[in-house]
């Protein structure tokens, strides 16, 4: 009291909003958003259908395959990307574990949901990042949405996802793609943005498109970091399947909501076991397959 009796009455009173304003304010917004879902909604389900039908597809591809032939793809992939022992035999080991205590198949279907996540979010976030990094203006743009997408508490992203698509795999879906896109739009950016001057000056002398220049040069150059953008959202998919998993997702994410519900400490261990296996085995091979391409980009271009 004694320092705002120092200050203006203007500045100790702040002038609040009535609360019958508010009120209209939020049910205009909320009957307006309704609206749009009543008029659009089956066009939005239209749209989004490509989506249903290609994770159902890749379910049941990963499910429904025997699972050493799984086990031995998996395998394969992890050794083609990191060349490293090492991760390959822990891959085999940690898939092995996570069968052995029945976690196979609703593992399966984690890995088809972070599968299709992680592409959506290369297929959006690459052209973005580009675009950014070729117009300061479109970057001053993007920015500012990339910081709310990931400061947004990743249930908020919830609400108006069950408003649009209702309960089910694609609104799941949807919230992980907005919640893992940023690193990968921001990674892109970065990665181009880093290309040496020198290196573009060069192909300009050859006399290379725009478009040459950023398929030829830039590109190649840039994987690095994209990589590791790649890296960063599927760890992200990962701690969004849990999330998720309230809508409708299922697989590892489901089990722990219900291990949390229902205080099954093992469960929740096994299933979260599980998830943190998956994530180390991404993890190791995407980094050790961005150093690869650091190294032959560093041969070629140094």
């Amino acid at each position: 009291m004694a320092i705002c009796s120092f200050l203006p009455e203007l500045l100790c009173k702040f002038p609040a909003i009535d609360d019958g304003t508010i009120r209209m304010a939020r049910k205009s917004v909320d009957d307006g958003f309704k609206g749009f879902v009543r008029s659009y909604g089956n066009a939005i389900d239209a749209v989004v259908q490509p989506l249903q039908w290609f994770l159902n597809y890749l379910e049941r591809a990963f499910v429904g395959s025997p699972w050493i032939f799984v086990l031995i793809i998996m395998v394969a992939i992890v050794y083609f990307g990191s060349r490293n022992v090492k991760i390959t035999i822990g891959t085999a080991l940690s898939m092995v574990a996570i069968g052995l205590v029945g976690l196979w198949n609703d593992t399966m279907i984690t890995l088809a949901m972070v599968t299709v996540c992680t592409l959506i979010s290369i297929v959006i976030g690459i052209p973005i990042g580009i675009l950014m990094a070729r117009s300061d203006r479109v970057q001053a743009f993007v920015n500012p949405a990339l910081d709310v997408m990931q400061t947004m508490p990743s249930f908020v992203y919830l609400i108006p996802v069950v408003m649009i698509f209702g309960i089910g795999k694609v609104p799941g879906l949807i919230a992980v793609v907005i919640y893992a896109v940023p690193p990968m739009i921001r990674l892109t950016n970065l990665g181009i943005r880093l290309v040496d001057k020198e290196v573009l000056e060069a192909a300009d002398a050859f006399g290379s498109s725009a478009w040459q220049k950023l398929k030829n040069v830039q590109m190649p150059l840039a994987l690095p970091t994209i990589m590791a953008g790649i890296n960063q959202t599927i760890m992200m998919s990962l701690a969004m399947v849990v999330v998720a998993s309230m809508i409708g997702v299922g697989g590892l994410g489901k089990n722990v909501l219900q291990a949390i519900a229902n205080q099954f400490f093992t469960v929740g261990f096994l299933n979260g076991f599980a998830l943190v296996g998956i994530a180390i085995i991404f993890d190791r091979t995407s980094q050790a397959f961005g150093r690869r391409l650091q190294k032959h980009s560093e041969v070629i271009h140094g």
